[in-house]
This record gives structure tokens, C-alpha cells and sequence, in this order.
């Protein structure tokens, strides 16, 4: 029963993790490449608007960060859950 509710949890926290990045991921990708890109190209980032830097290179920039913080986070998981490998 206890080992139960231990991976109910690891799964809540896996889910939770989950769903905070594809949320930045969506606001990268979507919100500032397309819904408000005209609000963000008012500002100029090395002579580029920023809407269409971020549609361009920022987003890349963004998701190479997000895969770093996933793996390094469900490191942390794995090791409060016992579940790692060494």
C-alpha cells in the first residue's frame, strides 16, 4: 500500500513538472511568436523586433533551456522518490 502511494505521487509530481514546462513552451512558442507578437516587436533586440527574434531564435534558445531544467528536475524526482540511477 505505501509503495503505492509513493509512485501516486512521483506520477503527480512527473505530471506537474510536465505541465509547468509545455505551459512555458506554449507561451514561448505560441504566445510570443504569433498572439503577441505585435505588442512584443515594439521593442528592438540588436535591431530586430523581439516578436520576430523570439519567432525566429529566441524560442529555440528557450526550449534548449527547458530540456535542461526537465532532465535536471526529474533527476531531483528520482532521487526524493528512490527511483534513480546511478
Amino acid at each position: 500500500m505505501k509503495e503505492d502511494l509513493s509512485s501516486q505521487a512521483y506520477w503527480k509530481a512527473t505530471i506537474g513538472l510536465l505541465t509547468k514546462i509545455l505551459i512555458v513552451w506554449f507561451l514561448v512558442s505560441f504566445g510570443a511568436g504569433i498572439i503577441f507578437v505585435d505588442v512584443l516587436n515594439q521593442i528592438k533586440l540588436g535591431g530586430y523586433p523581439l516578436g520576430f527574434w523570439f519567432a525566429q531564435q529566441g524560442s529555440l534558445y528557450i526550449f534548449i533551456v527547458l530540456i535542461f531544467y526537465y532532465a535536471k528536475k526529474m533527476n531531483d524526482l528520482d532521487r526524493r522518490f528512490d527511483v534513480h540511477e546511478d
